[in-house]
């Protein structure tokens, strides 16, 4: 809904508010992106469509489009939850309902279902909701299985190796002395090693690989082909026990001490941890994008990705009703948003001579039952810029003040100014509160700007014109076009409503 113009702070110059458009009379569906998540029993299938129909008979008919009982349930229970402050009886939902259709029905008339935008939007959403159900754990666990087979392929006989080590740090292209000085102090920590020192307490005392250090040196497992060759072929040649000599890398100098050495543990060990790495790795997405890849490769050209995954969209809303309508509930929440925001947000956010027009008829609703201050509160740094400021607003209109003031006194790095523009009434600013409504305030004042002035009128009961209540009036505007526009599709469309299977509703066994 449109709220009322309070003040809105940008740089050092603050603005009335613009209004925005109010929210859906009928919240039957939610543009968010949703997640899905339902149960359901299985469903016994009837063999005619007579029993079909018996089972969920149509409900009514908007424009000669049947909507079955199950769906209108379907909204019903979702927007009437426990958790509703606003519930409704079915009889009440009914028209909310009805008009929701409605504006579907002249989205649909509009073709905005054939926008781009649209379409791109939609299957965005669908594909969400249906993308998954191209993998299952059988496709899963055989991915598992390959992304192990080729960890073992590439580990070979070799196996894997934990070592630990103490580094000297040399970055690359250091000067001689400092390379000297690295391989020195390695040399030195060797010596001692030897004499049988703890390699642990020497890596956190001396080793510069911070990470390991703090683990007396300690590295996780390395299989081939992970560190730098020169470490790699060191550390492969050591067995568990074994310390190697100085080791020269690109990073420095290494001392390395072999803890462990083993095989890849067999797959049942590791399939949780793979399954585990594949989520974390989106790997999923590629196993869905490759699933859909085959499909449409097996069609022989008679299938896009998108006949694909539509196909599989039809296919899950036939053994899930809830999914449908969730599926349903998004394309028609979309077109119903468009179609509203063409209609009546946009169009009343923009036709100022309509809501001149309107303010006009309505301006008794408007008036106040206490004064407001319309005008501005400004710091300045110099009596000058006192007189200063009045004069550059004082033949300029109040929506255009935040704009010259800013070009005027805050053009460069250097703010002369602050200011708070806005209508006000006490309470709203403290500054106001003392200097216009006389009240007993404390004020706090602004660092580098000592000096505080008010420059407005008071306005007693109403205000001059609707901007200085735009947003109260933008958003009764937009219930009028809603109305009007409600009015309309009513006469254009033909509505059917079955009361006999109305009263049924939430009332028969599933």
């Amino acid at each position: 809904m449109g709220k009322r113009a309070t003040g809105q702070t940008f740089g050092s110059v603050r603005h009335s508010t613009a209004c925005c458009p109010p929210a859906c009379h009928l919240p039957i569906y939610n543009l968010c992106k949703m997640r899905f998540f339902s149960t359901i029993a299985a469903m016994l299938l009837c063999g005619s469509m007579a029993c079909a129909q018996q089972a969920d008979p149509v409900l009514m008919k908007i424009n000669g489009k049947p909507v079955t009982r199950s769906e209108f349930e379907y909204s019903y229970n979702k927007n009437n939850s426990a958790d509703v402050i606003d519930m409704k009886t079915v009889d009440e939902y009914v028209d909310l309902f009805i008009n929701y259709k409605l504006k579907v029905a002249a989205a649909l008339d509009a073709k905005l279902d054939t926008l781009s935008s649209f379409k791109q939007e939609f299957a965005l959403y669908r594909d969400q909701e249906v993308r998954p159900a191209f993998v299952d754990s059988t496709a899963l666990l055989a991915e598992a299985k390959a992304v192990y087979d080729r960890t073992k392929e590439h580990i070979g006989p070799r196996g894997l190796v934990k070592p630990a080590h103490i580094l000297m740090y040399v970055e690359q292209k250091s000067p001689t002395a400092k390379y000297e000085e690295a391989r020195r102090r390695a040399d030195s920590l060797y010596n001692v090693l030897k004499t049988g020192a703890d390699f642990a307490d020497l890596a956190r005392k001396y080793s510069q690989d911070p990470g390991s250090a703090k683990n007396g040196g300690e590295l996780p497992w390395i299989q081939p082909g992970q560190t730098f060759k020169e470490f790699e072929d060191a550390a492969y040649a050591l067995q568990p026990g074994q310390m190697s000599g100085v080791v020269e890398s690109p990073v420095g100098f290494h001392i390395i001490l072999m803890k462990a050495r083993k095989q890849l543990e067999p797959f049942d060990s590791l399939k949780n941890s793979i399954l585990t790495f594949i989520e974390k790795r989106g790997m999923r997405e590629r196993i869905i994008d490759r699933t859909i890849d085959e499909m449409v490769k097996a069609s022989d050209g008679k299938l896009s990705k998108e006949d694909v995954i539509s196909r599989k969209a039809d296919e899950l809303s036939a053994e899930n009703p809830d999914l449908k309508y969730l599926l349903q509930e998004y394309h028609d929440g979309l077109l119903l948003y468009e179609i509203s925001n063409r209609t009546v947000w946009e169009k009343a956010a923009k036709d100022e001579e309509g809501l001149a027009a309107y303010f006009k008829k309505n301006k008794k609703r408007y008036y106040w039952t206490e004064p407001r201050y319309k005008g501005m509160v400004y710091h300045v740094k110099s009596n000058d810029d006192v007189k200063a400021v009045r004069e550059c607003v004082e033949d300029v209109p109040f929506s255009k003040w935040a704009d010259v003031l800013r070009s005027t006194f805050n053009n460069d790095s250097v703010l002369r100014i602050r200011v708070e523009k806005g209508i006000f009434k006490e309470g709203d600013n403290a500054y106001i509160d003392k200097m216009v409504f006389g009240k007993d305030t404390t004020v706090t004042q602004l660092k580098d700007f000592p000096i505080d002035a008010v420059y407005g009128k008071l306005l007693k009961k109403k205000p001059e014109g609707y901007e200085d209540v735009r947003g109260l009036v933008t958003a009764d505007y937009q219930e009028m076009l809603e109305k009007q526009w409600v009015a309309e599709l009513r006469k254009k469309y033909p509505v059917e409503v079955y009361r006999d299977v109305l009263e049924t509703v939430n009332k028969h066994s599933k």
